[in-house]
This record gives C-alpha cells, structure tokens and sequence, in this order.
C-alpha cells in the first residue's frame, strides 16, 4: 500500500505530459474503527500523536469537524495550509480538500478511511492526491514532492500506530 498511484495527466514538458501525484500508506491496528476515528479526528489530542504538524486548530468557532468545518494546520516545517471537510461519515472515512495553501500546490486533497477487519481490528489508509504548480513545471518539482509527502505519509501512518499501541 505504500506505493505512489498514478492520477491524471496534468501537463508538464511539451508532448506530453506528468501525473498528479496520488498516494497512500495503510496500516493494521489493535483497536476499533470507533477508537481510531475519534483520535484522528480530536483536534485537541492531535499535536499528541501527529509529527507532520507543529499545528493544528479548526477555523469559525467550532469544536469538532463536519462537512463544510475547515481547518488551520501547520507542518513542522512551517509551511500553513487551510483545509475544508468534504466528506466526514464516523467511523468509516473523512475527506478535505484545500482551500488556501502553499504557492507551489495548485490543489490538495485527503482521505482517511477506517475499515474493520478481523479481531476487532482497523485498517487505517491515508491517501492523498496533490498537484504541483506551476504547471509548465510540475513536471520537475512532483517527483521531489511525491518522494517527500510519500515519506512523510509514511511516518504519520506509522505514529498513528504507536500512540494506539500506548
């Protein structure tokens, strides 16, 4: 599962063309669909078991998130991003998209999904799909930020694993 997957052809050097990066890490955990979700999605526990981000905090006044919620969340490195719920059905799968990132993301998009699996078990997939801008040089800066975001996607899925293993 942790192979980048191909997207759509988004442009890149003349006569052809580069793919949006889409990706996913999955993992298998020793807790429930219901347990997995609500810490995923507690934002006042997040910084606890998140290391992509020195931040995070929903926007508006609420306190939990939903369609429509958007969120404020900072990496490590600095780097701000403003996302909004797409899609949140408990315990199953929540989905965002960008609204106001970094220059160099034309778009931005996550899904996390929570599957049951045997043993009272989860399956926890992080997939995202992102595109670089500029176009005419996406072509150069994607590989770079797939590899990155990869790697990262990778050690979020692998921390998420450990504070449930706590």
């Amino acid at each position: 599962m942790g192979r980048p997957r191909p997207g759509n052809r988004v442009g890149g050097p003349p006569g052809g063309g580069i793919e949006a990066m889409r990706f996913e890490h999955a993992v298998v955990v020793d807790e429930s669909p219901e347990t997995v979700f609500a810490l995923t999605q507690d934002y006042s526990r997040r910084m606890r078991w998140d290391p992509f981000l020195r931040h995070a905090e929903l926007l508006g006044g609420v306190s939990a998130p939903g369609v429509g919620v958007r969120a404020w969340c900072v990496g490590r490195y600095g780097i701000g991003m403003e996302t909004e719920y797409v899609s949140f059905d408990p315990p199953r799968v929540v989905a965002v998209k960008m609204t106001r990132g970094p220059r160099l993301l034309e778009r931005f998009a996550g899904t996390w999904e929570f599957a049951p699996v045997d043993g009272g078990r989860t399956k926890v997939t992080f997939r995202y799909l992102l595109r670089a801008r500029p176009r005419w040089l996406a072509w150069v800066i994607e590989p770079m930020a797939r590899w990155w975001f990869s790697r990262e996607t990778r050690t979020r899925v692998r921390a998420l694993e450990r504070a449930l293993a706590r």
